[in-house]
Order: C-alpha cells, then sequence, then structure tokens
C-alpha cells in the first residue's frame, strides 16, 4: 500500500473510532455470547457480508486477523483491497475486554483513547461463524472462517441480526475473489 492510501484509511478508521467512541456498548435487547473463548476466537476470519462505511467503502476481499498481545489485549488488523483504487488497504487496531473474558463484549481502537463497541452476537460452537455488531444498529458484520458460510447458518444469523432491529436489507455482502 502506498502512503496516501494508508494515510487515508487511516484517517478514515480514526473518525470511525471516533464515532463508534460515544458509546462503547451493545445495540438495545442485543445479549453478547457468553462462555466466550478468545484463544478460540484468534485467528483469521472472512467477511462474508457488513452494513457499509466510508471506512470500508468500495472493499472486497476483507478479512479481519486477531492475535494475542503481551498485555492480554488483543491485535486487530483489518485487510481488504479497494477495487476502485487497485490497492490494499489496512488499518490496525487494539480490542480489550469490557468486563469478563468469558462474555463476548469487547471494545476496539484503531486510534488512541477511542473505542468502539465489539459484540459477538452469535458463534457457533466450533468458533467458525459469527454475528458480531457494534454498538448500535448502525454496525453488522458477518464473518466465517474461509470464504463462504453455510446457508443454515447464515439464515440463522439474518433472522437474528432482524429480531434485534438490524436493517438486514442494507448489508453488503462482501466479494471475496477477484
Amino acid at each position: 500500500m502506498n502512503k496516501k492510501g494508508f494515510l487515508f484509511f487511516s484517517v478514515l478508521s480514526v473518525l470511525t473510532a471516533m464515532i463508534l467512541a460515544g458509546c462503547a456498548s451493545m445495540p438495545k435487547g442485543a445479549e453478547p455470547v457468553e462462555n466466550f473463548d478468545l484463544q478460540r476466537y484468534l485467528g483469521k476470519w472472512y467477511e462474508v457480508a457488513r452494513f457499509d462505511f466510508t471506512f470500508e467503502k468500495n472493499l472486497s476481499q476483507v478479512t479481519a486477523d486477531y492475535s494475542l498481545n503481551v498485555d492480554g489485549s488483543v491485535n486487530v488488523i483489518n485487510r481488504g483491497f479497494n477495487y476502485a483504487k487497485n490497492a490494499w488497504q489496512q488499518a490496525e487496531g487494539r480490542a480489550r475486554f469490557r468486563g469478563s473474558p468469558s462474555v463476548g463484549a469487547l471494545e476496539v481502537s484503531f486510534f488512541g483513547p477511542f473505542y468502539g463497541g465489539y459484540n459477538i452476537l452469535a458463534l457457533d460452537e466450533d468458533y467458525q461463524y459469527a454475528l458480531v455488531s457494534g454498538n448500535n444498529l448502525n454496525y453488522l458484520w458477518i464473518l466465517s472462517r474461509t470464504p463462504t458460510i453455510p446457508s443454515d447458518v447464515l439464515t440463522e444469523y439474518l433472522i437474528l441480526a432482524e429480531s434485534l432491529g438490524f436493517d438486514i436489507d442494507n448489508l453488503v455482502w462482501t466479494v471475496q475473489s477477484k
């Protein structure tokens, strides 16, 4: 990624963090998963779908890599290919638990002290698929350990998201191949 692209992506990450920083919590009525095991969640996830935001506009092949930092926080690397600019973009951040590490309620920052909600609303028992929200109904992601997700899991996650008030018609389906 060139310096200009990195700067642009960094600025977008900062703006996003500032928007999310107002309330690092949960959408009303949502509950994070319990009996959460961070070690099993770490690693690479593919974005299957998302609500579109400025910081992810025109991105395909989006992935998130989570690894453990020495201090117990989580290193977050979000990466995607901007097909409009024909360039890769990447942002690195830090996540930490908002409470008990056995509950999938975290907060993430891509810039300094500004944190936004990262709430795992659904997670299969094998840690292969996840439904994640931000702090309100404007932020939603469907993640998978592979570029695709089984239709039964997808249907389950869409029903859950809609029941919580998310407008699933606004989902953008991430292209995972060129």
